[in-house]
């Protein structure tokens, strides 16, 4: 199978294991928007180009967020895709705030492909939080999740210039629009 069919593939299959799943924002548009806009900010913002990085892109949240398994990931996209998408996949079995903490201890010590697509899931959440924020979440809670996104990107400086500008201009574009309306 070759690099095309095999990103198709993973958009497919994500689609149908968060096919019941919906944002948590205000629309609640589908879930499967997230990780193929994931893909979308590597490939058009990050200029990536390899493939498992996209891939796991597309799959970076089935394992944490479905029923979907490492040896199911392994089989049908190979070794290199689910590790990309172990390492940026959290303990739920931790409560929120070690996860929280986790994220940011562990982000330095990612691989070069899960610091990519890390970086551009923060960037993905944080413009949701921005534009399209969880039902009742205050301006401070949004402020807070903005800040502790930027310690997880902090850690994993140093991957892609062009995310990481893109990064901190979403957050600048965010913490004005938040201190406007204080």
């Amino acid at each position: 199978m070759n690099n095309l069919a095999k990103l198709l593939q993973a958009a497919s299959f994500a689609a149908k294991k968060h096919r019941y799943q919906k944002r948590k924002g205000d629309d609640a548009e589908p879930y499967v928007n997230h990780p193929l806009e994931v893909a979308n900010l590597l490939a058009n913002v990050g200029k990536v180009d390899d493939y498992d990085i996209l891939i796991a892109a597309v799959l970076h949240d089935t394992v944490e967020d479905t029923e979907t398994t490492e040896e199911e990931l392994t089989e049908l996209f190979g070794a290199t895709v689910c590790g990309y998408v172990l390492e940026v996949t959290d303990d739920k079995s931790l409560d929120k705030a070690e996860r929280k903490l986790k994220q940011i201890k562990h982000a330095p010590h990612l691989s070069v492909g899960a610091k990519h697509v890390k970086l551009a899931d923060k960037i993905s959440n944080i413009t949701d939080v921005t534009n399209n924020s969880p039902a009742g979440w205050s301006k401070e809670r949004r402020l807070e999740y903005i800040n502790w996104g930027e310690k997880v990107v902090a850690g994993l400086r140093g991957v892609n210039s062009d995310l990481e500008r893109y990064f901190d201009e979403i957050v600048r574009k965010a913490k004005a629009k938040f201190e406007e309306s204080a």
